[in-house]
């Protein structure tokens, strides 16, 4: 079991019920980083349903939980020969922190009969990582992954932001780690806020995440591509898509979030 899986792990009490400890690794300078926080409740949610695959989440995050034990509620909903809903809920000192429909089915290894091409990233030597944080800024989860980025998206570190919310980077978890389902959770909530290349700072805020699981990933680095489409009145939203070392499309999110906050 690697530490993300034991960052992620959720204890069975009941069929309806699951016990877990948000670990504080995964840290974005106090908040705990989104998509770690859907990995946790997609343990539960997994566990629960009769499919192996978390194929389409949509969550809200309702308050912004803290490290530390918190317990997960599933309700089945409907289930089918093909895919099974369920409502899960992360609580915490009673009350609910996020409220996600999740969706699961069994992925088949299949050829697509469509597909678009991965995004052109430079090669992985030719791309640049984020500066360490400082140990005061309380931002553990980069210590958690490894990316590496196509450096014109991150032009903004020193004040030269292209003017378009972007953000393209190679993603692995910096424990050697095959990526799976949980591991894509992470990935499509693991790029600096897309805003960054707007000209916006500080601490954006999920709204909504939403996230397909479109095919499980082959072992290797993933290719991230971020981008949005509108800014205003203090809002904003995001998409990712995320490429497996094959070139194939495994994972799509779109996500509703606050332009930066302090």
């Amino acid at each position: 079991m690697t530490k993300f899986d034991e960052a992620t792990q959720a204890i069975k009490i009941d069929d309806q019920t699951y016990d877990v400890c948000l670990d504080p690794g995964y840290s974005i300078g106090g908040p705990l980083n989104g998509g770690y926080l859907v990995a946790v409740l997609l343990r539960a949610a997994v566990d629960a349903a009769p499919f192996a695959h978390p194929v389409s989440t949509s969550a809200q995050f309702l308050k912004t939980p803290v490290p530390g034990p918190a317990r997960v509620r599933v309700e089945p909903l409907k289930a089918g020969r093909t895919a099974a809903f369920s409502r899960a809920t992360l609580v915490q000192d009673g009350a609910a922190v996020i409220e996600a429909l999740v969706t699961t089915a069994t992925l088949a290894e299949a050829e697509p009969d469509y597909s678009d091409k991965a995004p052109e990233l430079p090669p992985i030597e030719q791309c640049a990582k984020l500066p360490d944080p400082k140990p005061e800024s309380n931002m553990t989860l980069n210590a958690q992954m490894d990316l590496r980025f196509d450096p014109p998206t991150i032009g903004w570190l020193k004040g030269r932001p292209t003017g378009r919310p972007e953000s393209r980077a190679y993603f692995r978890m910096s424990e050697e780690q095959d990526p799976d389902a949980y591991v894509l959770a992470l990935a499509v909530d693991a790029l600096p806020p897309v805003v960054f290349s707007a000209g916006r700072r500080g601490w954006a805020p999920t709204v909504d995440l939403t996230w397909h699981l479109r095919a499980l990933p082959a072992p290797g680095w993933l290719t991230l591509a971020g981008s949005g489409r509108l800014i205003s009145g203090g809002w904003f939203d995001e998409e990712v898509e995320v490429w497996d070392s094959a070139g194939r499309l495994v994972a799509q999110s779109r996500q509703l979030a606050r332009v930066g906050r302090g």
